[in-house]
């Protein structure tokens, strides 16, 4: 498989560790572009095919549309007048938030086979959450299934209808942010309370890594769960009280919300 990026910032560079590291394809047979010769220096370094143009990643069989979504539009734009004789056959993989197939489609002039991807940074840590979506016609079975492997190699993959694509993205693609936030703030408090900075960081990302997993592995509810932590008169009840009381869970679902909006709004 040859694989191309157009576009070189940190999800890039976390797809292309975790497919070397899969030994999906090796070094030559990746290629990314980016106009930004300083994004392309960790590239180099990992032995990869670079290049400031699109053309480069045009080299590959699958190419990874690595864009934010406001610059979608000129990119599509200069596929269609430059390269559009290179893109048939090829396999687009788009992972920009809000960005429709048929938006993609339209903008390029043909029936392209383009397969639309919700990716979180996790993936960084080969711990992603990837959302693939279900449609991806005329892109063949085995095609669907090697871009189901490209992000199988950097965590784990979940397959749903696009229609629900933007709603993944408050849930599993923007929510890092609000666990950052959480662990920061838990981190703040212990450091109020005599803990070093150092360590408090590392309690609270440990507590939450090891409550995700526990969830996961027990397949137990979340209440089932946060019950066993509340005893009867003990802290854990108290600190509940207060979260409910300043409306923690309702804040987490207004800002999943406002996702969703500016997801359908892009």
């Amino acid at each position: 498989m040859k694989l191309g990026f157009i576009g070189g910032g940190n999800m890039a560079f976390a797809i292309a560790g975790g497919v070397l590291a899969s030994e999906l394809c090796s070094e030559n047979e990746l290629y990314v572009s980016d106009p930004n010769p300083e994004a392309l220096k960790k590239f180099s370094k990992m032995g990869v095919n670079t290049g400031t143009t699109s053309e480069t990643a045009l080299c590959a069989d699958f190419v990874i549309l690595a864009i934010k979504p406001f610059i979608m539009p000129i990119v599509l734009a200069e596929l269609k007048e430059r390269f559009q004789d290179k893109l048939q056959n090829k396999v687009l993989i788009t992972i920009a938030a809000g960005i429709e197939i048929q938006t993609i489609k339209d903008a390029l002039g043909y029936d392209a086979k383009v397969v639309r991807v919700m990716p979180n940074t996790p993936a960084m840590a080969l711990a992603g959450m990837s959302v693939v979506t279900s449609e991806h016609a005329p892109a063949n079975a085995e095609e669907y299934e090697t871009v189901l492997n490209i992000f199988s190699s950097v965590g784990e993959v979940e397959i749903l209808p696009e229609a629900l694509l933007n709603s993944v993205i408050a849930v599993s693609g923007s929510s890092p942010a609000y666990v950052f936030m959480m662990i920061e703030a838990m981190a703040d408090a212990a450091v109020r309370d005599g803990i070093s900075r150092t360590a408090a960081y590392r309690l609270a990302a440990q507590s939450i890594l090891g409550s995700a997993k526990l969830l996961l592995e027990t397949g137990k509810h979340p209440g089932e769960l946060k019950d066993m932590v509340c005893s009867p008169r003990g802290t854990t009840i108290e600190a509940v009280k207060k979260l409910e009381e300043n409306g923690f869970r309702n804040a987490i679902m207004d800002a999943m919300e406002a996702c969703t909006n500016k997801a359908n709004n892009l």
